[in-house]
């Protein structure tokens, strides 16, 4: 995959952030909500992308907000890793009124406005992370649920399948071992293209002002920069072009996997 010059350009985007976002507190260790320095101050040596008009340093605001939109992509993104793949696995592989059922749920769900829930969730219970994590999450497993069920209707009736089932292995047993490490690799194309939409969705509901005030928002720095965006263009342009990288990095590295399996195929 990464011999792929797209697959290549993914994984050095995707390793810079995940590298800011590790090393958040080295890369930036000011307070990103701390006013103490000249406001709307230009980007120089002392401070790289400039000031905000509170006087805070961009560059904190930006490398912590990184690591926020990093934290509630993974946590989503492992949930709904857990729900899409046990859902789908099950509706796939035992098929009937359980897979007809499954299958009803997911098309409800995926029905759900997720920008105008997510607005209702935080409107009802306040903004916070693990408010927005959990809506995410509830809201997209019906997307990966989908998508491993179709791998599974395919691979049941594979001859390794069929052989596992003539030797009496059990029905756990032929799903852990024998479909899912099968069906994985279409699972981790979507999940990619998911993790990229909940950046997206999280940055957006922190430009509208809704995401946790206790916490850096790359969405909040680029919602505080419009009333000054003639007068200080770096406000905007750091965040949004971290936004960009993360999204676009998730997005690239799922088509080199899509690109990777239909080569195989």
């Amino acid at each position: 995959m990464l011999r792929t010059p797209g697959g290549l350009f993914a994984a050095v985007l995707l390793g810079t952030v995940l590298a800011v976002a590790v090393f958040a507190d080295v890369l930036a260790p000011a307070d990103p909500f701390a006013a103490r320095f000249e406001s709307l101050a230009p980007p120089s040596t002392e401070h790289l992308m400039g000031t905000d008009q509170f006087g805070r340093d961009v560059l904190s605001g930006v490398v912590h907000g990184t690591r926020r939109s990093l934290f509630v992509a993974g946590t989503t993104g492992a949930i709904v890793m857990v729900l899409g793949v046990t859902v789908g696995l099950t509706s796939g592989y035992r098929g009937g009124w359980i897979d007809d059922a499954l299958m009803r749920l997911t098309e409800v769900v995926q029905t759900l406005p997720i920008l105008f829930i997510a607005i209702l969730v935080i409107a009802m219970f306040g903004p916070g992370t693990w408010q927005l994590v959990g809506t995410l999450s509830l809201m997209m497993w019906s997307w990966l649920a989908r998508v491993v069920r179709s791998e599974v209707l395919s691979l049941r009736e594979r001859e390794y399948v069929e052989a596992a089932v003539a030797a009496g292995a059990s029905h756990l047993r032929i799903c852990v071992r024998e479909i899912l490490p099968n069906a994985l690799p279409s699972a981790m194309v979507m999940l990619g293209l998911i993790l990229a939409q909940v950046i997206l969705l999280e940055a957006f509901l922190g430009f509208l002002g809704l995401g946790d005030p206790d916490a850096m928002s790359l969405g909040y720095l680029a919602g505080q920069a419009q009333r000054f965006l003639r007068l200080a263009w770096w406000l905007p342009f750091f965040p949004g072009v971290a936004i960009l990288i993360a999204a676009l990095g998730l997005n690239l590295m799922s088509d080199a996997i899509n690109d990777l399996l239909g080569g195989r195929r």
